[in-house]
């Protein structure tokens, strides 16, 4: 499956579909988040990270550009909001190449083109009435494996409609 098309009518239909995710993501990904501010780019990622056992606050890196989580299993995710950089080159004083994450999450991806690793999954996010609109998108063969497990998730059934094939 290469796509995922649907609707999350309100904030706990965002969670769902984070804590989905969760339960079905692989070893090692990376995740792209696109949307307009307050699509819910933030609310799906501290939903994700909430899922894989991220306990204290989840905050949002708007400011601090990246804030890196343990996870239950030992490793480490990090979250990233590149909203506020000019071009890609900004992001060298942030260690991202030191490895180490098993799990990006990164809000505003196009301003770190050509720095960031390649990307297994997108998530679009759009508001839509009162709601928005989701599209999933695997870019890798993890990712397209992750929208098959995720596409299996009965508690996600009623936002998502037949899966779309590219």
């Amino acid at each position: 499956m290469s796509d995922l098309n649907g609707q999350l009518h309100d904030p706990q239909a965002t969670e769902t579909l984070g804590h989905a995710l969760a339960a079905v993501r692989p070893a090692s990904a990376v995740v792209q988040l696109h949307g307009d501010l307050g699509a819910g780019k933030s609310t799906l990622a501290r939903a994700l990270l909430r899922a894989l056992g991220v306990t204290g606050p989840i905050r949002s890196p708007t400011y601090t550009l990246v804030e890196r989580y343990p996870l239950q299993n030992g490793d480490e995710a990090w979250h990233l909001d590149l909203y506020r950089i000019g071009h890609a080159g900004e992001l060298d004083f942030l260690g991202l190449d030191e490895g180490g994450a098993s799990l990006w999450l990164v809000e505003w991806p196009e301003r770190g083109a050509g720095v960031l690793p390649p990307v297994d999954l997108d998530v679009e996010l759009a508001v839509d009435g009162m709601g928005r609109s989701v599209r999933l998108l695997g870019r890798s063969a993890i990712g397209r494996q992750w929208l098959d497990h995720l596409s299996q998730q009965t508690d996600l059934q009623p936002f998502f409609a037949v899966p779309q094939e590219e």
